[in-house]
């Protein structure tokens, strides 16, 4: 009972560095937004994504912090503040690794396949990024809860599932990429746990019980100290 103690105060301790990391994520793209509005988002179109550009290649990073009005960054910043915390909330340093995969294949996705004469900016590709991760990690990592807040998220927010289709005037192909690079991510990252031995067959052995998801369910459960 005490190593289940010691679980759920890490969780925790994990899920309150993963409220701040989004939350300091979403300031920093909000400061940023004032001098670009006030610049007539000269920074979005200096700092972001041109297909077949060159010089634009550093703006896979930037991009992901600007955007191109005030009704973009709020339309980003609910979904990016909940699937970011989703994805953060089982360990930071792991949420790290995927966001930078993330960011990588939205980007370089956007820059070889979006039109040429467009600059994309926004933080869209990696709001679909992380909802591709919360919806499979589950699966990849046999946690029940997470299964369960997938299912949950992919059921509230279904309508996500429109833009990664080709659209005029959206930069479909950043969340399209994203959204692969966060399932991609879910496998690559994914809890590798040693394959338990089988133990010698016995005669005696007794019959497998029947409450084994339910036990699964009260597993998760203490783990989250619920």
């Amino acid at each position: 009972m005490e190593s289940r103690g010691q679980t759920a105060e890490i969780m925790i301790a994990e899920a309150r560095k993963a409220l701040w990391v989004m939350v300091g994520f979403l300031a920093v793209i909000w400061v940023l937004q004032i001098p670009n509005w006030l610049s007539g988002y000269a920074l979005s179109r200096e700092y972001g994504v041109q297909a077949w550009h060159p010089e634009t290649l550093p703006g896979i990073i930037s991009s992901a912090f600007l955007h191109w009005s005030w009704e973009h960054i709020e339309a980003n910043s609910g979904p990016l503040f909940v699937f970011g915390f989703l994805a953060a909330y089982r360990g930071v340093a792991k949420f790290f690794s995927v966001t930078a995969l993330i960011v990588l294949v939205s980007g370089l996705g956007e820059w070889f396949t979006a039109d040429p004469d467009a600059v994309g900016a926004g933080a869209s590709g990696v709001v679909f990024g992380y909802f591709g991760y919360v919806l499979v990690r589950g699966v990849f990592d046999r946690h029940l809860i997470d299964i369960v807040i997938g299912v949950v998220m992919a059921l509230s927010f279904a309508y996500q599932f429109a833009g990664l289709l080709p659209q005029e005037g959206i930069g479909w192909q950043a969340h399209l990429f994203g959204f692969l690079a966060g399932t991609l991510g879910g496998w690559i990252f994914r809890d590798r746990r040693p394959a338990a031995s089988k133990p010698a067959a016995s005669r005696s052995a007794a019959p497998p019980a029947s409450g084994g998801s339910r036990s699964s369910l009260h597993k998760e459960l203490d783990d989250l100290g619920l």
